[in-house]
């Protein structure tokens, strides 16, 4: 592995972990996973329903396994898991060597309940969530939660129960407010049933590029036509907020792993639930490719990146710990938003992008769990 790999000094100088945004069973068998894992420095994972639609769509390296479903007369649903129980437990097996030799601090792979949940208030996500974590049965896996009003409560019980937790789909500081504070409760029960706490981890998973393409929209369609003094202030928080708002994130971050009632926690071996910046491939082509990447290197971070920009971070990433600089100028792009000339309320702007992020989920679920169907009957026929 080149020591001139930025991923690394990320890594091993700046206390950031790099995860890779993306899995598939082609990853796992033609062995780049293990690969990315040497020679670029990964050392965890993440899926989501867009990325196993991706994966399985139209790919017959799954055939055989959908087949032999059919031949056991399994449902759709029942051949569905299959298929994403059987990646998620070999990568489980492929970053298992970086869980122990870490401690259990990296080394997971995130699964995401069922993304029809994100608004559920019975008890189907905590339910969803607990058989996941048996039936895939791996010390190293996270079941991805999103941390929707109604899921954090799945969080924190998932938590007390000693399962790890990734809680997805954070947009407002506030929700990643309300989700540390869901983990410490969740811990808080654990401790005082007498379980170990050491073995449990999480992470929180907040939003980038999403921002800055909603906020974007609106800055660009106001600048159209804006004049002198309001379009220099549209122009100056264009491109910015998503970065501002994750670096106000982690002040809050500092705050909340700190103190008496988190240090009662850590003195019985728990583990801070690291911010994980999700959403990092930058969309616009007018930015830099890895300005998700170099803007947001800090201690006790994660960032889950996409292949492309795994590959431009190998590239040109340049490495400091930048998380807690320029905080002055990130409050001041927050507070720009509600200046007259810019007039953007950042709730709606994070209300809409939740709705939206749950969507984005559920669609290609759907449409992955179609073109199975259709999979199955076609290769059922055959």
């Amino acid at each position: 592995m080149s020591t001139t790999n930025p991923i690394l000094a990320i890594e091993n100088q700046y206390g950031q972990s790099i995860w890779m945004d993306n899995l598939s069973r082609d990853l796992i068998e033609s062995g780049e996973l293990k690969q990315s894992i040497t020679e670029k420095g990964i050392r965890g994972i993440t899926s989501n329903p867009a990325i196993f639609e991706k994966a399985i769509a139209g790919n017959k390296i799954y055939d055989r396994s959908i087949e032999a479903g059919i031949k056991a007369k399994k449902s759709v649903q029942e051949i569905y898991e299959d298929l994403i129980f059987t990646d998620i437990r070999n990568a489980c097996d492929i970053f298992m060597p970086i869980y122990e030799s870490s401690d259990g601090l990296d080394g997971y792979v995130s699964i995401e309940v069922p993304p029809s949940l994100a608004k559920s208030t019975d008890n189907s996500t905590i339910e969803e969530a607990r058989r996941y974590y048996q039936t895939i049965d791996r010390p190293n896996l996270m079941i991805k939660i999103p941390g929707t009003p109604e899921g954090l409560p799945a969080v924190e019980q998932a938590i007390s129960e000693g399962m790890s937790i990734n809680v997805t789909l954070l947009f407002s500081v506030q929700s990643y407010i309300d989700t540390a504070w869901a983990y410490i409760r969740g811990l808080e029960k654990r401790a005082e049933a007498g379980e170990d706490i050491s073995k449990v981890a999480s992470v929180a998973s907040f939003f980038l590029s999403r921002i800055d393409v909603m906020i974007d929209e609106q800055i660009d369609s106001k600048l159209e036509s804006a004049e002198g003094d309001a379009k220099a202030k549209l122009e100056a928080i264009k491109g910015k907020v998503a970065i501002a708002n994750a670096k106000v994130a982690y002040q809050k971050y500092k705050e909340i792993f700190s103190g008496d009632r988190w240090n009662a926690l850590a003195a019985k071996g728990a583990k801070v639930q690291r911010l994980l910046w999700a959403s990092t491939g930058t969309k616009n082509p007018d930015y830099s490719d890895v300005m998700y990447v170099d803007e947001l290197v800090g201690p006790d971070t994660v960032n889950t990146l996409p292949p492309d920009t795994i590959d431009a971070c190998v590239d040109h990433c340049d490495p400091a710990s930048r998380i807690e600089s320029n905080l002055d100028a990130a409050h001041q792009v927050i507070d720009g938003l509600k200046d007259a000339a810019v007039d953007i309320d950042l709730d709606t702007v994070m209300d809409a992008l939740l709705e939206e992020g749950i969507d984005k989920f559920i669609k290609p679920f759907e449409s992955l769990m179609s073109s199975l169907e259709s999979k199955v009957k076609h290769l059922a026929a055959v």
